[in-house]
């Protein structure tokens, strides 16, 4: 299984697109998770219904069987590092975008843990530009 951490922009496109290649390179399954904390009024990267049902559209044209998830109320990394605790999970692939030192420094780097504590491989690409 690859697992995904999807978000709603750019970056999150990325890590589909590299994910579903994996998986096919693989010959193996999807899990995709798009998870929001819950704390802001807004997540700009928690998928609204419409890009939900244009994801589901693009996983399912690719012919991999996948599973989307949207956890409410949760830290995105522990969901993603739960995921990859699974006997089947083989790759996790994030997007990851540019950020400056300051703030590298006060707001850490979802990225960065992931890549730090995953116990599997982890693919981290950026969008093309």
């Amino acid at each position: 299984m690859i697992v995904i951490g999807y978000t709603a922009d750019r970056v999150g496109h990325a890590a589909l697109e590299h994910g579903i290649a994996e998986a096919k390179l693989r010959g193996t399954d999807l899990y995709v998770l798009n998870a929001t904390s819950g704390e802001a009024y807004v997540d700009a990267r928690f998928a609204g219904q419409d890009e939900v049902h244009d994801v589901e559209a693009r996983l399912a044209e690719c012919g991999v069987s996948y599973e989307l998830v949207q956890p409410v109320g949760v830290d995105a990394a522990d969901e993603l590092l739960v995921a990859m605790n699974r006997d089947d999970a083989q790759l996790l692939v994030v997007g990851i975008r540019h950020r400056n030192p300051v703030g590298k420094l006060l707001l850490g780097s979802v990225a960065q843990k992931l890549i730090l504590e995953c116990p599997k491989p982890v693919l981290a690409v950026k969008p093309q530009e």
